[in-house]
């Protein structure tokens, strides 16, 4: 209503000029100036309302959260809701980072198409799991490592054991298994990645074809595990198995 008014008041203007004052180049001016202001005025107030609605959607978002944390009165729940406040910053942070987070159905599935993406080389860390054959998630995916290796893809493990883990025969079947069936295997010992010190972050880790990373997430995680394309990231996870591939050895039964 308010331009509608404008532009009425800039035509009478116009009109007056033109036909009383006889006027006629500053009709025309007054005229288009009384468009261009009801124009202006129109484009700066539908800017206005997006903005508006942006804010009001911003500060609901924001609202919301510390409503509900200020509607807490329960001592034990308002620790358990601190808790669980540290967990989902936490979150964010890596969801910042470009890390996708998995449960252990979508993190297994996520491994099984990187490896069926592979072209070159598979390079993980892995704690030494002797359950490769009873669990249907580590199956699947082991039956990925297997139909990579037939396309000619190099697949390199390092089982992260202690010593004493050598003493058990159904790992070293595990080991042999893998082995013969045309993985590069090697051990590293925890008590000598731990002894170096060299600030290692994770012993539970894929790299594929140095485009895409699949990581576990510790046992008392929110979440199973995480995957991650960012070249930086990437990086970082490449210096960590050339770490821990320095401190390992070929596996010979």
């Amino acid at each position: 209503m308010s331009i509608l008014i404008e532009f009425i008041v800039g035509s009478v203007l116009a009109i007056y000029f033109h036909w009383v004052l006889q006027y006629h180049e500053a009709s025309y001016i007054v005229f288009g100036i009384g468009l261009l202001l009801s124009l202006a005025t129109y484009l700066i107030k539908e800017q206005i309302k997006v903005t508006q609605a942006q804010l009001i959607t911003l500060y609901e978002g924001e609202h919301e959260i510390t409503q509900a944390l200020d509607a807490i009165t329960d001592s034990e729940c308002q620790q358990k809701s601190q808790e669980l406040l540290t967990d989902f910053k936490r979150h964010l942070s890596q969801l910042r980072q470009g890390y996708l987070l998995l449960n252990q159905s979508e993190f297994y599935l996520e491994g099984v198409k990187a490896v069926e993406q592979a072209t070159d080389n598979v390079k993980a860390v892995d704690p030494l799991n002797v359950d490769w054959d009873s669990r249907g998630s580590l199956v699947n995916y082991y039956q990925a490592n297997l139909n990579a290796l037939a396309r000619g893809v190099k697949i390199t493990r390092i089982f992260v054991m202690n010593h004493r883990s050598l003493e058990n025969s159904n790992i070293l079947q595990t080991l042999q298994q893998q082995a013969n069936d045309g993985i590069e295997v090697r051990v590293a010992y925890l008590e000598d990645l731990h002894s170096k010190g060299s600030g290692i972050s994770s012993l539970d880790f894929a790299i594929y074809d140095g485009r895409i990373i699949t990581d576990r997430n510790p046992p008392n995680s929110h979440y199973f595990g995480k995957r991650t394309n960012k070249a930086d990231e990437i990086e970082k996870y490449q210096r960590l198995f050339a770490v821990i591939e320095h401190h390992s050895q070929p596996f010979q039964v």
